[in-house]
């Protein structure tokens, strides 16, 4: 039987040099085929500049305070004896609200009553001894010296019933301190002290606050470059009381505006809803904070369901007057910041991004006026502006009305 050859190993065998460069580029086409092709431009929202009006208010933080704020303490010592009203329940004026044990206070006045009935008696028996002495002074019968002591004695017993009826008087207004009434109609606050404790001792304790609410005041601040601007808002004001707010509080709650077409301000409660009264300025401090260049305010805010409370803050919203009419404005998420300048995209007619400084003014209902670098028409970037550059190709697509309004 014939054996089986082995297999033979050949050593490496070389390629005509023709057939290696085809291989080769065969290879080099093959892989450069299978590069990605490059992304489309990115889709973005655009909306054109267009000239519109827009409320232009001055804005600052208020804080709300009682129309007035009444201490209520307790003016004599003694022990409180009761509590005559809900804790934060609307209160009258001589309303009562609290009552300190009397008893000493009445005991007092009936000392100062007796005094007084003893210094009235002795005057009257020193009156009847002078007329007497008097009609004997003429018989001879009495000395000069004996008159002039009677007349001493009566005219010392009527310092005595002075004094009484002074004690009197004092005694009465100690006892009539044991009742505290209210001295306002307003809101009376959480009792600071229960019955039972010992108040009035070392010096007149506060027992609770009542406020007056309607109309509540408003403080806050203004620049001293809004107050320049609008000096007829703030012409006449010693003669805004009270009575000239209420007045105005029923134009503006009728939406009519107050004397001299002032629309009142607005306040802006803390879950950012507008509180439906529009109160009116009414006083001014007497000078410009140097620290600050702020001019304090002072507004009156019709409050007629109580629903403002003295402690709040709002935000005040003062309208400015003949400003926001036919202004280019933009959104203010379609701003770029860059190290305090901003920027829109601008997108041309060959759909390729421009970056465009722009110097803003005034922001109100999301938008930001734009006073200088944009042209009405011109079209910009509101939603993606994180995905464009300057000189990019983007694919423009119109944005609704909302998003080009917000």
């Amino acid at each position: 039987m014939k054996a089986i050859p082995k297999a033979r190993s050949f050593g490496p065998v070389a390629l005509p040099l023709g057939l290696a460069l085809a291989l080769a580029f065969g290879t080099w086409s093959c892989g450069e085929a299978k590069k990605p092709p490059p992304p489309p431009p990115a889709a973005v929202l655009v909306a054109p500049v267009v000239k519109r009006d827009l409320p232009i208010f001055i804005e600052a933080v208020g804080a709300l305070d009682g129309y007035v704020n009444a201490d209520i303490r307790a003016r004599v010592k003694g022990y409180l004896q009761t509590q005559a009203y809900k804790d934060g329940s609307p209160v009258k004026t001589g309303q009562t609200l609290f009552t300190i044990e009397a008893t000493d206070y009445a005991a007092a006045v009936g000392v100062a009553k007796a005094n007084l009935s003893r210094g009235a008696t002795a005057l009257a028996r020193n009156k009847v001894q002078l007329e007497r002495q008097q009609a004997l002074m003429k018989s001879g019968m009495v000395s000069q010296q004996d008159l002039d002591n009677t007349a001493a004695s009566v005219a010392d017993a009527e310092a005595q019933v002075q004094g009484a009826q002074a004690a009197l008087q004092q005694a009465n207004l100690n006892l009539s301190y044991t009742t505290i009434a209210s001295p306002i109609t307003g809101v009376a606050g959480v009792a600071l002290v229960r019955v039972g404790n010992l108040v009035g001792q070392d010096s007149p304790t506060l027992l609770t606050t009542v406020s007056q609410i309607d109309p509540i005041r408003v403080n806050f601040p203004i620049s001293e470059v809004d107050y320049v601007r609008s000096p007829d808002r703030f012409k006449n004001l010693e003669a805004r009381d009270l009575a000239w707010a209420k007045k105005q509080f029923e134009n503006l709650d009728a939406h009519k505006p107050a004397d001299g077409g002032d629309p009142g301000i607005e306040l802006v409660l803390a879950d950012g809803n507008v509180f439906a009264h529009r109160g009116v300025i009414v006083s001014a401090n007497r000078q410009v904070d140097p620290s600050t260049g702020t001019l304090q305010l002072q507004a009156l805010v019709s409050n007629p369901d109580g629903a403002l409370r003295p402690g709040q803050y709002g935000r005040v919203r003062i309208k400015r007057v003949n400003e926001g009419q036919g202004v280019l404005a933009v959104p203010e998420k379609a701003l770029i910041s860059v190290q305090g300048s901003y920027s829109v995209a601008v997108v041309g007619p060959d759909n390729k991004v421009q970056m465009r400084k722009v110097d803003l003014g005034a922001a109100a209902q999301g938008m930001r006026i734009v006073d200088k670098g944009l042209a009405e028409g011109d079209r910009i970037v509101v939603e993606g502006t994180q995905k464009v550059q300057d000189g990019a190709l983007v694919d423009p697509r119109p944005a609704p009305d909302a998003a080009a309004k917000n």
